[in-house]
């Protein structure tokens, strides 16, 4: 019986250190080729990252207080220690197994991994996940490989979800209370929320930042400022509701991204890991990188929305009169276009945040950033845009904020700054090459 050994490197400051532990694996050198196979029609990375984007896409299953981010950093990082037990190939990001065998298969670690996070975080659909499990490890062949690369996920999964039971996730929202001073954050009509979300989540643990405020943006411009005043007249112009200033296309792309931006981004990589025919290896790999960075920067984020409580551009029009601008003019009865604001402090963007991480991480795993693809709403069924870079979707998703009537320009340019900085560092210190000949995604 081997003992589980605590590693005395510090991944990070906010993070648990590694875990080692010994696993039981079939020798080397039997049931050869599975432990890499490709050759599976559906790439599991791919299957259980859809899977959780249709519960968290179901009324009433997220818990809401609970931000979305953090399971799919929790079951993505499973997924990726636990494949990567087998191929070997980067660093650990938190729980290492040692004596496992290269046969074993990557495929069954990862759907076992992925399904037991799920069913720890959603038992509600435990059967529905029990199911998508049995449909996964039937495309793989029966035997010692299969047996143990579903051991190593479901063992790797547990020691993951125990690692993030006390991250703080499980705290009560912070009491808010809202300011009556100008450019003080206030509940946004007609929406009228009681209090504003995720007052908490700047205290959750990053997964691997070494704390919320490590990228810490300086403070929105005065409201005398020429900057704020040019910002606020742009959206004033071009984000109100059923405006006349805004073309077609940019009220609809206002519309277009209204929905959980994480979700786009996640659905964007799996259009390119299809495209690129990722190995299993190779996809763990870029969703862990792609969810770990999307979940500190949505920790990011909160920490700068909370410090700043900034107003949100409906205020500020209907309240223009008295921020002492002499540049801008209040509109009592203005709306945004998207009817209503999410109701948190408006600097900086979470879609600019979001949006310029993902893009950043797609374009340093890829060594590119052109790429054609398109992208489905999350809000508009049927409707699509197509793109030919990240880069591009990443200045469209942000500025679809202004065009929305939701955010000021200097929201969007900061979180876009902020995401950006998130990124590099995660890609830059977790799961990075043992070797850099291993680095095996480059294209060419």
């Amino acid at each position: 019986m081997s003992k589980i050994v605590v590693s005395l490197a510090l991944l990070c400051a906010s993070l648990s250190v590694p875990v080692s532990r010994s696993y039981a694996a079939a020798p080397d050198g039997a049931h050869q080729g599975q432990g890499s196979s490709s050759a599976q029609s559906v790439d599991p990375v791919l299957q259980w990252n859809k899977n959780l984007l249709a519960i968290v896409r179901t009324p009433g299953a997220q818990p809401a207080t609970v931000h979305p981010t953090r399971s799919f950093a929790i079951m993505h990082a499973a997924i990726y220690d636990a494949v990567n037990a087998i191929d070997g190939k980067h660093t650990v990001y938190l729980v290492q197994l040692t004596s496992v065998s290269r046969s074993a298969s990557q495929e069954a670690a990862a759907a076992a991994a992925a399904h037991e996070v799920l069913v720890k975080l959603y038992p509600k659909f435990q059967s529905t996940l029990d199911d998508e499990l049995q449909r996964s490890l039937a495309e793989i062949p029966d035997g010692a490989g299969k047996n143990d690369g579903a051991g190593i996920g479901q063992d790797v999964a547990d020691q993951v979800l125990a690692l993030r039971s006390n991250d703080g996730s499980d705290a009560q929202p912070l009491a808010y209370v809202f300011g009556n001073a100008p450019g003080d954050y206030q509940s946004t009509p007609p929406n009228f929320p009681k209090q504003p979300q995720f007052t908490h989540w700047s205290g959750v643990r990053p997964f691997a930042l070494r704390s919320a405020n490590q990228f810490r943006p300086g403070p929105p411009p005065a409201l005398t400022s020429d900057e704020y005043g040019e910002a606020l007249n742009e959206v004033q112009a071009l984000g109100i509701a059923n405006g006349t200033t805004a073309s077609a296309d940019q009220a609809l792309t206002g519309r277009f991204w209204n929905g959980a931006i994480q979700n786009y981004w996640n659905e964007i990589t799996q259009t390119a890991a299809l495209d690129h025919k990722l190995k299993t290896a190779q996809s763990a790999r870029l969703f862990a990188l792609l969810n770990l960075t999307l979940a500190d920067g949505v920790i990011a984020f909160y920490d700068a929305k909370y410090t700043y409580n900034f107003w949100r551009p409906v205020t500020a029009i209907r309240a223009a009169d008295t921020d002492g601008n002499p540049d801008t003019h209040a509109d009592p009865n203005w709306l945004p276009e998207v009817g209503n604001t999410t109701p948190d402090p408006a600097y900086p963007g979470a879609h600019a945040v979001i949006s310029a991480a993902a893009a950043s991480v797609l374009t340093s795993f890829l060594k590119k950033d052109h790429f054609d693809f398109t992208v489905t709403s999350e809000v508009l069924p049927g409707i699509e845009r197509s793109f030919t870079s990240f880069s591009a979707a990443n200045e469209e998703a942000t500025l679809s904020r202004i065009f929305a009537g939701v955010h000021f320009r200097p929201d969007l340019t900061t979180g876009q700054q902020l995401g950006s900085e998130v990124a590099d560092f995660v890609f830059d210190n977790f799961l990075t090459p043992l070797h850099q000949q291993d680095e095996s995604h480059q294209n060419g």
